[in-house]
């Protein structure tokens, strides 16, 4: 017999051999298979973990920006609303929820020390703490003279006025910028995080079914092999190993597939939302702050008005020349679900209205709460312009604030749905992966136990 060369060196000589190798090179596809599953598995759980811790803290922290906005805001209504006795309750409640935000700002700031991975992320988060420290000195300066030199409802004296502009520039230049950015830089993790452990997912379930393919071809090529060699048509163990492979590979795909919808739908959905939800909220809150600012300082009365309509359409674009042009936009507006493909409504609302997840009736009841807050100002401003300034701060600090309150908490109610579905997303992913690291080793010993039943007769007919 000449000398086998090549390949055929390497291929075993007698029907035993063949066999051996066969059980062998599933054996490895299998393991290759199992540790694939095991990898995806894994990346599905880290995102989840990640998501699920990190997500929280991040929405945490972007409520800082609504609690430093929320600290100016009563702080000028507790200066516009003056000191004497019929204004003194209006004046106690502001500062009461001043503090109150205050309290909630340096929790938030905590949480964002312990997201900051790097040392620009820190330093930001101590140049933030301290400038708080500066702003809550201005703050205090400014209430103490304007509690020495009681007055009616309207603008404070000169003194405390250049206090107030000194304490809201240093809020509106340093404070806020510095916590919207530190809100982004941690919900970087959370993006990073789902763009990362989402993409390993859908990697992993299409190398688990490719290698799943691969080991269903190499066990039929197996059966055949055998059916040609032995004349036996049908190897009942075999076939069962090959069906326990078929449905391992297509259970691992389907719950890869699952994980991976779910931390779309946890990222989407949720959290996505929920933050620029809680951005809409705080940028709403500073432009309410804006209309008290238009009645208690009328030097920058302009500024004010500029910047209130800057934010308005931050919350909610629609194209408009000036404010008034805007608020008619507004109170034409319907709907916030149907836009039209050319012409997309943008701003957090706007995007929001977008969203498959969104619930149609809270929608509606933002929509009607921020047309009713743009009335408001209308009738606020026209007062002004009429030189009914008493009225205008009657409107403001009354029917208005009701107002804008509804409006505030359907923003609040909106969120819940969202923290709803993220919550959901969160407990179907943890679920998801439960049992796995017993169900995969018992499924390859399964299909072992199966390979070893389907070859050992044969291999007992040579001995």
């Amino acid at each position: 017999m000449p000398p086998r060369r090549g390949v055929r060196r390497v291929v075993p000589r007698t029907n035993s051999g063949r066999i051996r190798a066969f059980a062998a090179g599933v054996v490895v596809v299998l393991v290759a298979l199992l540790l694939l599953a095991w990898k995806g598995v894994h990346d599905a759980r880290t995102g989840v973990r990640v998501i699920d811790t990190a997500g929280p803290q991040v929405i945490a922290t972007g409520d800082l920006y609504f609690r430093l906005t929320d600290m100016d805001a009563q702080l000028a209504r507790a200066l516009l609303v003056g000191g004497q006795d019929a204004s003194r309750p209006d004046r106690a409640r502001a500062l009461a929820r001043y503090d109150a935000s205050r309290s909630k700002a340096d929790d938030a700031l905590i949480q964002a020390a312990r997201l900051a991975r790097d040392a620009t992320e820190r330093q930001t988060a101590r140049s933030l703490l301290d400038g708080l420290g500066r702003y809550e000195r201005l703050a205090g300066q400014a209430l103490l003279q304007d509690q020495g030199s009681p007055h009616a409802a309207g603008p404070p004296s000169a003194a405390v006025t250049q206090l107030y502009r000194d304490a809201t520039d240093l809020m509106k230049l340093q404070l806020l910028p510095q916590a919207y950015n530190l809100t982004l830089d941690n919900g970087t993790i959370v993006r990073h995080t789902y763009e990362d452990e989402r993409s390993a997912v859908l990697t992993g379930r299409t190398v688990v079914i490719v290698t799943g393919f691969v080991l269903l071809a190499v066990l039929v090529g197996f059966q055949w092999s055998m059916a040609r060699r032995f004349r036996r048509v049908l190897n009942l163990p075999l076939v069962l190993t090959t069906v326990a492979v078929l449905v391992v590979v297509g259970w691992t795909a389907a719950m890869l597939t699952s994980q991976a919808s779910t931390l779309s739908r946890a990222k989407t959905d949720g959290f996505d939302s929920i933050l620029a939800l809680a951005r809409a909220r705080a940028i709403g809150n500073s432009a309410q702050a804006d209309q008290t600012r238009f009645l208690l300082d009328p030097g920058r009365r302009d500024t004010y008005e500029q910047v209130f309509q800057s934010k308005s359409q931050t919350v909610l674009y629609l194209p408009a020349d000036n404010l008034a042009g805007y608020q008619q936009e507004v109170g034409g507006l319907q709907s916030l679900r149907n836009q039209r493909h050319d012409r997309p409504i943008l701003g957090f609302l706007g995007t929001e209205g977008r969203r498959a997840g969104s619930d149609p009736k809270r929608l509606d009841d933002v929509l009607e709460g921020f047309r009713k807050f743009q009335q408001n100002d209308r009738r606020m401003r026209d007062l002004v312009a009429a030189n009914d300034r008493a009225q205008a701060i009657a409107l403001q600090t009354g029917q208005a604030a009701t107002d804008y309150a509804a409006y505030d908490q359907s923003l609040v109610r909106l969120a819940a749905v969202h923290q709803a579905t993220f919550d959901r997303a969160m407990k179907d992913g943890k679920g998801g992966t439960e049992g796995w690291q017993y169900a995969l080793p018992a499924a390859g010993l399964l299909v072992v136990l199966l390979l070893v039943a389907g070859v050992r007769p044969r291999l007992a007919e040579y001995r």
